[in-house]
């Protein structure tokens, strides 16, 4: 095995291609009027020293334009920071810098206000794009960040204002953010923490910000050494759960099993009660390690304010990451979920489980799963060996919950070239509704959104 995560699927991609008037299998529905847009690492030379670990490859957000049922274009774009401007001969993007953090995100692009922003977590600030993914400059919007910003946001379907929640080596805290509709920033609250623990994900529900506070915290002793990404599993730190008051007030937190998580599926008020989903690793970060800790598992923690207990039940054992849903329920009761099983990222993050060797190819092998949380069943959909099948993103077309799509980029091993997949979430095993045909390959990599214009 090399020593870099950048091989098999995430191997990167060496130029920038612009590519109109795409060949489309099937047809676009007309819901589709806008971009789908997907963030990863993707490192300027595998040479670099901090090519060895997969969360600090530069950004390079692809995107497909989708119009009147054509595929109009496709484009990938590495983020201008500083330095990867420099590297690139071109001009420094104007824009601020918090605490010397000039970092090219790439882990989430989202759409906020008209305008497009990739994100990262831990200390650095986004970036936004122009509609065609070119990069205008870093933002704080309009100084209204007082530190970084996070990798993962959530919208308030009722609302429509953004969460935040930023974290940083530097801090005693922690930060919830609120961003209107008009992206301006309408909130900022401190939360004290010990330790300087990380925080990828958090979750949202009608009247709480449901925070995670588990053992991987930022590590001096990985620092001094030289690690290139210093956070690790810390045994003394304990594992809790918290209750933010959206209202205001302070946050009571609930002790939990320890484990890691990366993503939320979605949380929600169940009287009460609050019951988050998530996606739960037994550990991570073992010795500031990647690849150490267990595989994941889709479980629900069920918070009883009144007992001051939290009750934990496995929803699905297959190893399975990045869950999404039907976004108009962000905060509120869901019923499915869709999440991505892929053979390339569990040979990273959890390549000596034993085990997972032996399981069935059905079991992770380049697998979407839609999950009826209700009935407690699955749907799978295959695409199998060398897809390399991305994170799920469900686009709504009709009222109800699983009336829309679920479009996702898999790899076409034949092509050596990348599709844009788009299946009907009700009939999820049936045939794509549409296939968008792009001309070169997309790695793996982590988090999109689509964009309606």
């Amino acid at each position: 095995m090399t020593t870099t995560p950048f091989r098999d699927g995430f191997a990167p991609v060496t130029e920038e291609i612009t590519a109109f008037d795409l060949e489309v299998t099937g047809r676009i529905p007309a819901v589709f009027n806008g971009r789908f847009l997907r963030n990863g690492p993707n490192p300027l030379s595998l040479d670099d020293p901090h090519a060895s670990h997969l969360f600090l490859g530069e950004g390079m957000v692809h995107g497909v334009r989708l119009r009147d049922g054509r595929a109009e274009w496709y484009r990938n774009r590495w983020v201008r920071s500083a330095d990867v401007a420099r590297r690139l001969g071109e001009p420094v993007r104007p824009g601020p810098v918090h605490a010397g953090m000039d970092f090219a995100p790439n882990t989430h692009v989202i759409g906020l206000a008209g305008r497009t922003f990739a994100t990262v977590e831990a200390g650095a600030l986004p970036y936004e794009l122009s509609y065609e993914l070119e990069t205008i400059g870093s933002c704080d919007f309009g100084g209204g960040l007082p530190g970084g910003f996070a990798a993962h946001t959530h919208a308030d379907p009722v609302t429509g204002e953004l969460h935040a929640v930023a974290y940083f080596f530097g801090w005693d805290h922690h930060q919830h953010l609120v961003l209107g509709p008009d992206g301006t920033v309408r909130q900022v609250r401190d939360i004290p923490i010990a330790d300087a623990p990380m925080l990828h994900d958090f979750a949202l529900t009608e009247r709480f910000v449901v925070l995670y506070d588990l053992p991987v915290t930022f590590s001096m002793e990985h620092a001094q050494k030289g690690t290139p990404l210093p956070y690790a599993w810390n045994e003394a730190h304990g594992a809790r759960v918290g209750l933010l008051p959206r209202a205001g007030g302070e946050t009571r937190w609930f002790d939990v099993e320890p484990c890691w998580v990366f993503h939320t599926v979605n949380a929600y008020d169940d009287g009460d009660e609050v019951v988050v989903d998530v996606i739960r690793y037994p550990k991570r970060f073992v010795d500031a390690r990647l690849d150490a800790g267990g595989a994941p598992t889709l479980d629900r923690w069920r918070i009883d304010p009144a007992s001051g207990k939290v009750s934990q039940t496995r929803l699905d054992d297959r190893s399975q990451e990045f869950p999404r849903i039907d976004e108009r329920r962000t905060g509120l009761p869901h019923r499915y979920g869709y999440t991505a099983a892929a053979r390339e990222l569990n040979d990273i993050v959890s390549p000596h489980d034993t085990g997972l060797e032996d399981l069935p190819d059905e079991a992770f092998d380049n697998t979407l799963i839609k999950h009826d949380l209700v009935r407690g069943t699955q749907e799978a959909r295959q695409f199998g060996r060398g897809a390399y099948v991305g994170e799920p993103v469900f686009v709504p077309e009709g009222e109800a919950e699983d009336d829309g799509y679920v479009m996702t980029l898999v790899n076409d091993p034949d092509r050596g070239a990348a599709d844009l997949v788009i299946v009907s979430a009700r009939d999820f095993t049936g045939e794509p509704v549409a296939t968008v045909h792009l001309p070169a390959r997309v790695p793996l990599g982590f988090h999109g959104s689509w964009i309606a214009d």
